[in-house]
This record gives structure tokens, C-alpha cells and sequence, in this order.
């Protein structure tokens, strides 16, 4: 029978957002303070514990061992306009919520759990707008966060930018899908988009950038029945 990993539940009082926010923490099975463990931080975190069944995906391939030792910390949102006003580029709460993850989650989890305290030891992860949140942090601390995990970001002039004028590229390591049926999104506002044709933009920049770069197309839309397949191998290519 395979060994399951346990989810703790906890807390984080959060001064640049003036507010608590819970976090869900999974812990390998075979967890001991003996080892050093790379972070995984999700936004959209409890999306991802649930509809992307991200503890049962790292349960199996830590059995197999196909990847190294992680901790995975879930961050859910309150609602559609909480959503919205951390992770989008013209969010109000954006900017605090990158100095939450920053400021307050890297110390948190590296005080609680032993970790590599080296950018690569950190990862970010997200789907459409904790996508971008994720990678707005990144580009914005190089130094704390090595890697991010995008499923369908939201891309607009704003992101663009941050990657163009991102002088660190060597330092991080991308993985990115998109969906090619993700032409006509409808977004929380109620508005609908294309995400494919600005993902394929941000594809050629980060190219030209030089990212450490994984990108892919599925056939798909904007909805976890598609993101969720693709949970193995995002875990298994930036954490081989």
C-alpha cells in the first residue's frame, strides 16, 4: 500500500495584508528533520490540494522516488474578489500579497521546516491568475525563489514587461503550459479573453530571455480537467 503524506492545517498572520491566512502543509510520509526539503508554495492552494490532487501525485512519485524530498504549501483565496485583488497586475493587494510570500511565508517555512535555504529550494506554483502572481514574485526575488510552475497564466502588458526588463534569468527555471482551446476565457469580471495568443507571446520572450525553460501546449481549455493531468509531469520535470 502506498505511503500517504499527512496535511496540517495552520495559520499565518500576515502583516502586510493585515489580515490571517490559512495555509494547508503537505508532509511526506517519510518526513524527518534528518532531511532537507525543497518547498513547493501554491497560490489557488486549496484548487490545487483538491481538483489538482497534488498530495496523492507527490505520494506516488516520492514512493517511486522520481522526485526529490517537498513540502507543498496550499494558499487559498477568500473568494472571486480577494482572487483577483492579490494576483492580477492591477490588483490592488497585489504587491503585498508578493511581500506575504516573500517576507512572511519563506521565513515561516524555513523556520518550521528544514530546508535548503537556496533559491532552487523554493518553488512557486499557479493556474490563470495565480500563475502570474507566481511569476511576479519570482522576477521580483530572484534570490528567494528559483522556480515556478504555470498553468495557464494570465498574461498582459504588465507581465510582459516584468520579463523583459527581468535580469535574472539564469537564476530561474519555468514551467508553462497552456491550452489551445483557451481563446475565449471568461475571467472573474465577467469579461472574456484570449490567454492563448499572449501565452504564446510570453513563450517567444522567455525564449529569447533564456529562461531554464519547459513549455507545452495541450489540447484543452481553462479548467482543471485539463490542468490536473498534467500535475505528474510538472512535479516530476522541476523536481526530478
Amino acid at each position: 500500500m502506498m505511503k500517504r503524506g499527512t496535511i496540517q492545517d495552520d495559520v499565518i498572520h500576515s502583516k502586510e495584508l493585515d489580515e490571517d491566512i490559512p495555509i494547508l502543509i503537505y508532509v511526506p510520509a517519510d518526513f524527518s528533520p534528518m532531511f532537507t526539503y525543497s518547498f513547493l508554495i501554491c497560490q489557488d492552494g486549496k484548487d490545487y490540494f483538491q481538483m489538482g490532487r497534488l498530495p496523492r501525485v507527490a505520494d506516488e512519485l516520492l514512493e517511486q522516488e522520481e522526485i526529490e524530498n517537498m513540502i507543498i504549501v496550499g494558499i487559498p483565496y477568500n473568494n472571486k474578489n480577494d482572487r483577483r485583488e492579490k494576483y492580477h497586475p492591477d490588483g490592488n493587494k497585489q504587491k503585498a500579497y508578493i511581500r506575504f510570500l516573500a517576507h512572511e511565508v519563506v521565513p515561516y517555512l524555513d523556520e518550521k521546516f528544514p530546508g535548503h535555504n537556496v533559491s532552487f529550494g523554493r518553488a512557486l506554483a499557479g493556474d490563470s491568475l495565480a500563475a502570474t502572481v507566481s511569476l511576479m514574485t519570482a522576477l521580483e526575488y530572484p534570490n528567494l525563489f528559483g522556480k515556478v510552475l504555470m498553468h495557464s497564466p494570465y498574461v498582459d502588458s504588465t507581465v510582459m514587461n516584468a520579463v523583459e526588463t527581468a535580469d535574472d534569468a539564469h537564476h530561474l527555471s519555468l514551467y508553462h503550459v497552456i491550452g489551445t482551446g483557451e481563446t475565449e476565457v471568461k475571467m472573474t469580471n465577467g469579461e472574456t479573453a484570449d490567454f492563448l495568443t499572449p501565452n504564446r507571446a510570453l513563450h517567444l520572450l522567455l525564449l529569447m530571455k533564456k529562461f531554464d525553460y519547459f513549455y507545452d501546449e495541450f489540447d484543452g481549455g481553462h479548467v482543471w480537467t485539463h490542468w490536473q493531468p498534467d500535475m505528474k509531469r510538472a512535479l516530476s520535470i522541476m523536481f526530478e
